[in-house]
């Protein structure tokens, strides 16, 4: 089996004596979200989180990290994080500031250090998955690692997803 290449996220938690485990899964250029990553794993989304990067009008960049049935609920996010609004980043933004692509982006080791809020149901689970850093790798660890590794506010910051 070829050896699984440690990501920034992964030296992160090694640094910071966290347990984790490196998943690869194949991945499907035309489909990065968090569904058919879950489905990749036969894993329920509810336990998939996807990493978005948000602009708070008085912070700058704030990280939100949310499960992949729901989506980041910005006026949630704006309260707890003390902004008055949040807007996600421009996709040309995202590399620059976190050193990471759009389904590769995650919430550890991330090029400069930015406010982490992770969505409260995380802590419902023994373990969920982040993006290890690159697509086609997912970190599986506890919640409660998570928030130790980033210093992350637990907080209500996702909504359910507009029917189409």
């Amino acid at each position: 089996m070829e050896k699984i290449k440690k990501t920034n996220a992964a030296r992160s938690l090694d640094q910071k004596l966290i347990a984790y485990e490196l998943i690869p899964y194949p991945v499907d250029e035309n489909d990065l979200g968090a569904e058919h990553v879950a489905a990749t794993l036969g894993e329920p989304v509810e336990r998939v989180f996807k990493t978005i990067l948000v602009r708070g009008d008085k912070t700058g960049p704030i990280v939100g990290v949310v499960p992949g049935h729901l989506e980041i609920f910005l006026k949630g996010l704006a309260k707890v994080s003390k902004n008055k609004s949040v807007e996600t980043v421009p996709l040309k933004e995202l590399l620059p500031l976190t050193g990471y692509i759009r389904g590769g982006c995650s919430p550890i080791g991330l090029k400069k250090p930015f406010p982490i809020f992770l969505h409260e149901t995380a802590l419902n689970f023994d373990y969920i998955y982040v993006s290890a850093g690159q697509r086609g790798l997912q970190l599986k660890l506890d919640p409660k690692d998570l928030v130790k590794a980033v210093n992350a506010t637990v907080a209500a910051i996702a909504e359910p997803k507009p029917s189409l």
